[in-house]
């Protein structure tokens, strides 16, 4: 699908998600689908809300929130599929929600939309555990955009051997990736009106979403954490060097990041330490969810990228690192997605492990040409691991597939998107 079929609604877009909600409806009796802001969760609940006849409701209008209050158990009686966008804004309907399957525990009931970890809200009561099945909406995948199938992550668990990839892009192809991002209305937009829809979501995401969240009121203090986090993608997550390079207190960096993680701005990717003994780091990484944001916090658009000295390596292994994230989700293979780095400095940028115990690792470099030392730190985890490593890839802005020795290769990164 290209840029063009864009211009309209977002309900021409076919969204992976789209089959996991369906799936969910049909055996869960409350379902979630939980994702940031403009990604498309109102416009995948309208459609199956419509397939259903559902009851819309939304707390973003005061209308809908108010009723709620007044009489919450009336709010939620329906025979029909009941539909609540943001319900992060009155988190309370949870309780009459649950006393409603409870009551009669009739398979999709519920479609419930939010923009925050609803769960992991402090206000959230603890209402539906085991009714309820959450399912995260991410920005558009590159897969989406583009009609490809988005099937690297089961084709490597399945047969590494057959990837073969030859890719036309080259690096400022990537770039332009990298700084368009997924959210749907910056991917119709081009240039000033790409950056101003971005300029106005950060602010709007800082003002006002973050603020009614966890009450940061210090919104230049939270954006310049940001922006310093977003400089230093790629590394372990060093949570004192980001206080200091901010003059915060630790605490309230960790407050911070905590915060960004429950809105979506960030996703944190787990060291993978698997129960190895030694000098293994246990410190996460950082992503942006949207790679977009990341630039726009830099103040970098996708000539900016390419200059020399730009922080494009980091910048393009956040944007695989939420490529790889979107696509579990919709994978066969279901594998988490983690990081490896010991503390000597031998290190993996993605580690993929599913749940037989299965390995394939990843490199992500933004160079055009592959060399044999880029396949260190895979040569290092494949010995580690034996028979369970399934295989090392370097992704990289070149063109061809390469072999770098058995099960050993290097690929184009737009592999991601095109294997299936």
């Amino acid at each position: 699908m290209s840029n063009a079929n864009l211009g309209g609604s977002d309900a021409i877009l076919q969204r992976r998600a789209e089959t996991l909600v369906a799936e969910a409806m049909e055996d869960t009796r409350v379902v979630l689908v939980n994702g940031a802001r403009q990604v498309g969760k109102s416009t995948l609940a309208r459609l199956v809300a419509g397939r259903r006849q559902g009851v819309w409701r939304s707390f973003d209008q005061a209308r809908d929130r108010e009723a709620a209050r007044f009489d919450p158990e009336e709010f939620v009686q329906s025979e029909q599929l009941i539909v609540i966008d943001e319900v992060q804004r009155y988190p309370e309907i949870l309780l009459a929600i649950k006393a409603r399957v409870d009551e009669v525990p009739r398979p999709g009931s519920f479609l419930l939309t939010g923009s925050t970890r609803l769960m992991g809200m402090r206000s959230a009561p603890d209402a539906l555990p085991g009714r309820v099945e959450t399912i995260e909406l991410w920005p558009l995948s590159q897969g989406e955009i583009d009609g490809q199938p988005d099937g690297f992550i089961d084709q490597v668990f399945e047969d590494l051997g057959s990837l073969r990839v030859e890719s036309e892009l080259a690096k400022a192809d990537y770039a332009r990736r990298v700084a368009r991002g997924g959210f749907p209305e910056a991917v119709r937009r081009e240039g000033r009106r790409r950056a101003a829809f971005l300029r106005e979501y950060l602010a709007g995401l800082v003002n006002r979403e973050v603020a009614q969240v966890a009450e940061v009121q210090r919104g230049p203090e939270f954006r310049a954490l940001l922006q310093l986090a977003a400089a230093r993608l790629g590394a372990p997550l060093g949570q004192a060097g980001l206080a200091q390079g901010v003059g915060l207190a630790g605490a309230t960096v960790s407050k911070y990041l905590a915060v960004a993680h429950e809105v979506f701005l960030v996703k944190l990717i787990p060291a993978y330490t698997r129960g190895f003994t030694g000098r293994v780091s246990r410190r996460p990484k950082l992503a942006f969810v949207d790679s977009a944001v990341g630039c726009q916090l830099l103040g970098l658009d996708e000539r900016a990228l390419v200059r020399p000295g730009a922080p494009l390596g980091g910048l393009l292994e956040s944007f695989v690192a939420m490529e790889l994230a979107r696509q579990a989700t919709w994978s066969a293979a279901r594998p988490g997605v983690f990081h490896y780095r010991t503390k000597d400095k031998m290190e993996v940028d993605l580690v993929l492990e599913d749940a037989q115990g299965r390995v394939v690792g990843i490199e992500v470099k933004a160079s055009a040409t592959a060399r044999g030392e880029d396949f260190r730190g895979l040569r290092h985890l494949a010995a580690r691991l034996g028979g369970d490593f399934l295989g090392g890839i370097v992704l990289y802005t070149g063109r061809s597939t390469l072999s770098f020795g058995p099960n050993l290769k290097a690929v184009p990164i737009s592999a991601v998107w095109t294997a299936c």
